[in-house]
């Protein structure tokens, strides 16, 4: 059994009961862990706390787990159940989510703020209560409070269960298996950058440098010291399990004179698919296997940004890691890394032969009929500029998102799921939101247009959700459009994985496009890329009753209201419905 239980002594503002209360929970937490069945179930405390971190010259405060960054790696066998206890020792507050996971009627251990529960207030603290079932590969968890994910994320590792054999590479474990994050950071703390682009819709600061495991690496100022190398040995296969942490990059990947294998994305499995480079936006997960068969040495992996918007400011620098071969087993080299080489930076072409090229590994469980056929676009808008207001975008106005043209504004009095669940399956709950969510556009045009009217630039706020029954089986066109600046959308659906049925370019032709369907072995994913000025097709069953928020993984984005909501009502049954909030539930 894996714990991570431990007491830190409390803050001198922390009031005596509060301690109490921690400690007591804590005991309690401890009593329960030390109950559990063996490699069954599992128990950590998070603790989000500040810690001082050098980078870039500098050393700064920044927000993490347990003192880490990147925070603390959870290792699973698929079929376990996690009892993760978050304790808010830091001055904002936080959720955190459990990006992929199914949470099969457990909404409430979802983690997005005001979605499925109120946030974790300082001082406070909240268990995450799941199992992770029918999903192995790699996922990973994050905070989903403003922009605190930027230093609070870790990886989430699924293994097969106790003699189940990996799907590849012969059924032989590989050798090694290596948590990849790439992120990005601020030189000033990502709160405030938000914060300060938020108070006047301006759009927030690009990072300073991009990162693998929290370190920049050689090609920046005082970093050399602190890039992250890996050690491996010639022959060896490992297996690079990468997650993309960035706040808002879409990333190239590639390891010098080595070729990479996929074999799974998003906690899936794929087909082995061999290629020189990975593209992964932020949310996306992606496994490979490397075989180390190349002369002794020492070899770069870089990633460098896809930047598909035109004349958008991005970060335009390249991070890299070292893997050393070294020349023995107990020595590492002295020569110079290998460098790979990286697309350009707005080589949509390469981005999108990846992603076409991954294809599952089983024939697809596809429903052989469609109950919900949805056609959603999203995209970036402007907010007319109003009397008082201070507004920083473009011609005295304020960045938005949407989708359908509802740029989504999260509560605050209470969460959407206890506003649902208080509700009794009510269609609406005054002051929080309403089931009212458009199928389709309110107006049709062409979205891909180079000039689209004005007219339609301005998306109306809400916060709207879209009602499911339980068992439906749902169709979703997701168009981009060209309002202000098309962009390739990295669309994560909370609750569900997905089957992706096809993705294009220009608008989506049901009478053409249709014909494109792969209905045999496409690939299952949680977050999927609609390319830029184009669209993406996606297929699942509604079976995860709760609510559960889609929206682009680019922070800026859902920042600015690229957001909505399923809420997918309870089947027949306890199985089917969803479980009851826990007493210890955040309150607002």
């Amino acid at each position: 059994m894996q714990a991570s239980l431990g007491m830190s002594t409390s803050s001198s503002s922390r009031s005596s009961s509060s301690y109490s209360s921690l400690l007591f929970t804590t005991l309690a937490l401890a009593l329960l862990c030390s109950q559990l069945t063996i490699a069954k179930e599992q128990c950590h405390e998070f603790v989000v706390k500040e810690a001082t971190v050098t980078r870039l010259c500098g050393t700064r405060r920044i927000m993490t787990v347990n003192g880490q960054f990147p925070g603390p790696t959870v290792e699973v066998a698929e079929g376990d159940a996690l009892i993760v206890r978050v304790v808010n020792r830091g001055s904002y507050n936080v959720t955190v989510h459990w990006h992929g996971v199914r949470q099969m009627r457990t909404g409430w251990s979802d983690g997005p703020e005001f979605v499925t529960q109120c946030p974790i207030r300082p001082g406070n603290s909240y268990t995450y209560r799941f199992t992770v079932a029918g999903q192995e590969g790699t996922l990973w968890w994050h905070a989903h409070s403003s922009w605190l994910r930027a230093t609070v994320h870790g990886a989430l590792v699924i293994r097969p269960r106790a003699g189940v054999p990996y799907p590849f590479n012969g059924g032989k474990p590989p050798a090694r298996e290596i948590p990849i994050i790439l992120g990005e950071w601020w030189n000033m703390n990502p709160i405030d950058v938000v914060r300060t682009a938020t108070r006047t819709g301006a759009a927030p600061n690009i990072s300073d440098v991009l990162t693998v495991n929290g370190q920049p690496g050689d090609l920046y100022k005082c970093s050399s010291n602190g890039t992250t190398t890996f050690a491996v040995k010639s022959g060896e296969t490992n297996l690079l399990r990468f997650i993309n942490a960035a706040l808002n990059t879409e990333l190239f990947v590639s390891l010098a004179g080595h070729t990479m294998t996929v074999v799974g994305a998003d906690a899936s499995y794929t087909k082995p698919y061999a290629t020189s480079v990975l593209m992964i936006a932020p949310g996306q997960t992606t496994d490979v296997l490397v075989t180390f068969d190349q002369a002794r040495g020492r070899y770069y992996l870089a990633a460098r940004a896809y930047a598909s918007a035109q004349a958008v400011p991005f970060d335009n620098t390249t991070t890299t890691a070292i893997f050393d071969y070294g020349t023995t087993t107990n020595t590492t080299s002295t020569s110079s890394p290998a460098i790979p080489t990286l697309p350009a930076y707005n080589d949509t072409a390469t981005a999108t032969s990846f992603t076409t090229s991954l294809r599952g590994l089983r024939k697809a469980e596809l429903p052989t009929h469609v109950d919900e056929s949805l056609f959603f676009t999203v995209g970036i808008g402007l907010f007319n500029c109003s009397s008082g207001q201070t507004c920083g975008g473009p011609n005295n106005t304020r960045f938005a998102a949407s989708i359908n043209n509802v740029s989504f504004v999260l509560p605050s009095t209470t969460s959407i799921l206890q506003a649902h669940y208080a509700g009794g399956g009510a269609a609406s709950t005054p002051g929080v939101f309403t089931a009212d969510f458009p199928a389709n556009p309110p107006v049709q045009f062409d979205y891909t247009a180079q000039n689209v009217s004005r007219a339609l630039w301005q998306p109306v706020p809400g916060t709207k959700v879209y009602r499911l029954k339980y068992g439906a089986a749902v169709q979703l066109v997701l168009q981009g459009t060209n309002v202000l600046a098309a962009e390739n959308h990295p669309i994560h659906l909370h609750g569900y994985d997905f089957y992706i049925l096809a993705e294009g370019f220009g608008n989506f032709d049901a009478a053409t496009d249709v014909a494109k369907f792969n209905l045999d072995d496409p690939p299952m994913r949680n977050t999927v890329g609609v390319p830029v000025n184009g669209w993406a097709v996606i297929r699942f069953i509604a079976d995860n009753p709760g609510v559960w928020l889609m929206h682009c993984h680019l922070d800026v984005h859902i920042t600015w209201g690229l957001a909505m909501a399923f809420l997918v009502e309870d089947g027949v049954g306890e199985l089917e419905s969803l479980e009851a909030p826990p007493s210890d539930l955040p309150v607002c």
